[in-house]
């Protein structure tokens, strides 16, 4: 079915949602793509759990556009990673996201910016690039998982972002699942894991975790109540909408 610019998002996310909520993450993408076609795009930060998502929607087609977020912060093994894994999984639209140099020299001029306020720095290093990018696509998806907690417990499948349409195809899944997914298929994982990282963000704000029954995302941020980079959380009136996405 193609997308009906005259179906309001809400009410199709409602009904894809209910459609979808139960189905496998493969079916999930092909709906999607299927629904969307070029419109669609996914939203990879070729971290710690990314190869799962990336795998599936290369079965999907290896043409779909994957946006990555190079904020000038990441690991230097997250940029091998994400060109080690682009290349091995066939992905042929691979867009690196970078800050503008405008936005870069008004707030940030010093690159450190992260150490008195870090949504700020999110904002001008991942909320906006992807803002700007993400304008010319009707959906998304993201690799987001309940099982990550926080506000992510209540993760829908399918769910409506201020006009465009956000697909979560690993919502239901596991860390089992998701392990087992990466045994299969033989999947490479982020170097970093192997250091004790369970979540990979930007190098000043991320760590590495030592209990292994805390929280997926409990390195990001630590010491601030601060969980989510900006990018999944909702605007406030005025304000730039919801577009964005990381993993």
């Amino acid at each position: 079915m193609a997308y009906d610019q005259t179906d309001a998002a809400p009410t199709l996310a409602a009904r894809l949602d209910a459609e979808l909520r139960d189905a496998h993450p493969l079916t999930i993408l092909r709906k999607a793509y299927e629904t969307f076609g070029d419109k669609l795009a996914l939203v990879s930060s070729f971290g710690a759990e990314s190869a799962v998502l990336l795998h599936l929607a290369s079965q999907v087609s290896k043409d779909i556009p994957v946006l990555f977020l190079d904020t000038g912060m990441l690991f230097g093994q997250t940029l091998d990673y994400r060109k080690s894994l682009a290349a091995q999984l066939g992905l042929t639209d691979v867009r690196d996201l970078r800050p503008a140099f405008a936005d870069l020299a008004v707030t940030d001029p010093k690159s450190d910016l992260w150490r008195t306020d870090t949504d700020a720095c999110c904002h001008i290093r991942k909320v906006l690039p992807l803002d700007r990018a993400i304008e010319g696509f009707s959906a998304w998806c993201t690799g987001r998982k309940r099982f990550h907690g926080g506000d992510r417990l209540r993760l829908a499948v399918v769910e409506d972002a201020d006009g465009k349409l956000k697909f979560n195809p690993l919502a239901n899944w596991s860390k089992a699942e998701l392990d087992a997914y990466v045994a299969e298929h033989q999947l490479p994982t982020h170097p970093l894991v192997a250091q004790g990282f369970p979540s990979i963000g930007c190098w000043p704000c991320t760590k590495p975790v030592d209990d292994p029954n805390a929280d997926v995302r409990a390195g990001r941020w630590q010491g601030q109540d601060k969980t989510e980079c900006g990018i999944h959380v909702a605007r406030a009136p005025g304000q730039a909408p919801n577009v964005g996405g990381d993993i």
